[in-house]
C-alpha cells in the first residue's frame, strides 16, 4: 500500500468516525443530565449573571469533546480542506437524519407497539417516540448553525497558531482553536434555540448557561489534550514519518 493511499484510508477513517460523534451528540443531546448526581457528588449551586442551579448539561456533551479533538486531528493533517470537507458532510448528514426520524414520527403507528411497553413504565410508546426523536426545529436550526459556524472558526484559528509556532506547541494549537470556537459556539446554539425560539430565555439566563457550557467544554478539551498526542502518534506511525510530515507541511500550506 503507498503512501497516498494510507493518507486516503486514514481521512476516510476519521471523517466516519467524527460524522458518528458529531450526528450521536445531535439526537442524544435531546436528554439532560446532572453531572453532580452522576458523579456522586453534592448539587454545586453556581450564581452567573444573577441565576442559579446546579451541573445539568445535555448528553451530547459526552460526545462533543470527542469531536473537537477529530477536527484538530483533521486539521493538523490535512488542512483547512479537510475539515471544512468533513464540518459539512456532518451537517448534511445531520439533516438528513433528521428530515427521516420526523417522517418515521409521521407513520401512522401500529396499534399493538404503542402499549408494547406499559410494563416499563412508557405508557404510550409513539409519545415517547416524538419525544425523544422529534427535537425541536429552532434547537436543530441553533445546533447545526453553531456547530458549522464553530467549525469554520476554529480551522481558522487553528492555522493562524500554527503558523506562528510551526510544529511545536501542539496543544496550543488545539486547545487555542477550541476555546475560541467553543466560546462561538455555545452562545450561538443557546441564542437561537431558547433566545430567539419559543422559550424566549433572558439575557442573564443565556449568558449563565452559555457561560457554564462552555467552561464544561473547555475541562474536557484540556482534558483530552493526551488523546490528541496519542491519536498524531498513531497516526504517524501508520502512515510513516515522512508520509505524515508531508501532510502536515502540505496542511500548514493551507
Amino acid at each position: 500500500m503507498t503512501g497516498q493511499e494510507r493518507a486516503q484510508r486514514m481521512l476516510l477513517v476519521l471523517a466516519a468516525f467524527f460524522v458518528t460523534n458529531a450526528l450521536l451528540a445531535e439526537f442524544i443531546g435531546v436528554k439532560i443530565f446532572a453531572l453532580e448526581d452522576t458523579l456522586g457528588m453534592p448539587p454545586l449551586q453556581w450564581n452567573l449573571f444573577g441565576q442559579s442551579g446546579s451541573l445539568n448539561f445535555t448528553a451530547g456533551t459526552l460526545l462533543w469533546p470527542v469531536v473537537f479533538v477529530m477536527t484538530d486531528v483533521i486539521n493538523e493533517f490535512y488542512g483547512k480542506r479537510g475539515v471544512r470537507l468533513v464540518s459539512w458532510l456532518a451537517v448534511a448528514l445531520i439533516l438528513y437524519g433528521f428530515v427521516f426520524a420526523y417522517l418515521a414520527i409521521g407513520l401512522a403507528p401500529a396499534p399493538w407497539w404503542v402499549g408494547i411497553a406499559a410494563d416499563q413504565g412508557v405508557p404510550d410508546y409513539q409519545a415517547a417516540y416524538a419525544a425523544v426523536f422529534g427535537q425541536g426545529l429552532w434547537t436543530i436550526a441553533g445546533s447545526v448553525t453553531a456547530f458549522l459556524i464553530g467549525q469554520l472558526v476554529d480551522v481558522s484559528v487553528f492555522q493562524r497558531i500554527r503558523r506562528a509556532t510551526g510544529e511545536r506547541m501542539v496543544w496550543l494549537r488545539a486547545t487555542g482553536s477550541t476555546a475560541v470556537s467553543q466560546l462561538v459556539d455555545s452562545f450561538i446554539v443557546l441564542y437561537i434555540a431558547f433566545v430567539l425560539g419559543p422559550q424566549q430565555w433572558p439575557t442573564p439566563l443565556w449568558l449563565a448557561v452559555g457561560t457554564m457550557n462552555y467552561g464544561y467544554k473547555m475541562a474536557c478539551a484540556i482534558a483530552l489534550i493526551p488523546l490528541l498526542y496519542l491519536m498524531r502518534r498513531l497516526i504517524t506511525a501508520w502512515l510513516g514519518r515522512d508520509q505524515a510530515a508531508h501532510l502536515r507541511a502540505a496542511a500548514a500550506r493551507g
